[in-house]
């Protein structure tokens, strides 16, 4: 649906205005589809980054700064965050035998068993991508790309 029908608008300020817009309306559309995945199994998507950031690098263990420079939102307290999922039985912590000063953090097997049951609710949220050909994504991505750059 065009994002005029949708916020009931038939003018914006400039191009960028109504693109801006609609890069939010975007986020919030697919935000609110994953966060309902993530309800359903007690976590919120900063926690379901971190399991899936610590699943990638498993048996590896990693420190805060390691998880947090590869995190999609960088703005949680991850420590407020690490606590919360340990206390779910999620992430192991562990005193680094090179320097007792670091901690770091591992996923257990039930953050791993979480993280594998998500996906395939996650993936079917982001089937609406569907709706664009592969050139289309890609375009879409470099696009994405160039307003970060």
């Amino acid at each position: 649906m065009k994002i005029e029908d949708e916020l009931k608008q038939q003018e914006f300020t400039s191009a960028y205005h109504k693109a801006y817009l609609n890069l939010l309306f975007t986020y919030h559309f697919l935000n609110s589809r994953l966060n309902a995945v993530f309800d359903n199994f007690n976590i919120t998507s900063q926690q379901y980054n971190v399991l899936r950031i610590l699943r990638g690098s498993y048996p590896k263990l990693l420190s805060a700064t390691e998880i947090k420079a590869v995190m999609l939102d960088k703005s949680p307290d991850l420590t407020r965050l690490i606590d919360r999922l340990t206390a779910k039985g999620y992430v192991t912590r562990e005193v680094c035998p090179a320097n007792r000063r670091k901690i770091e953090i591992g996923i257990s097997r039930e953050g791993i068993q979480i993280v594998n049951r998500a996906e395939p609710q996650l993936n079917e949220v982001m089937m609406v991508m569907e709706n664009l050909s592969a050139e289309e994504a890609d375009n879409l991505s470099r696009l994405l790309e160039l307003i970060r750059a």
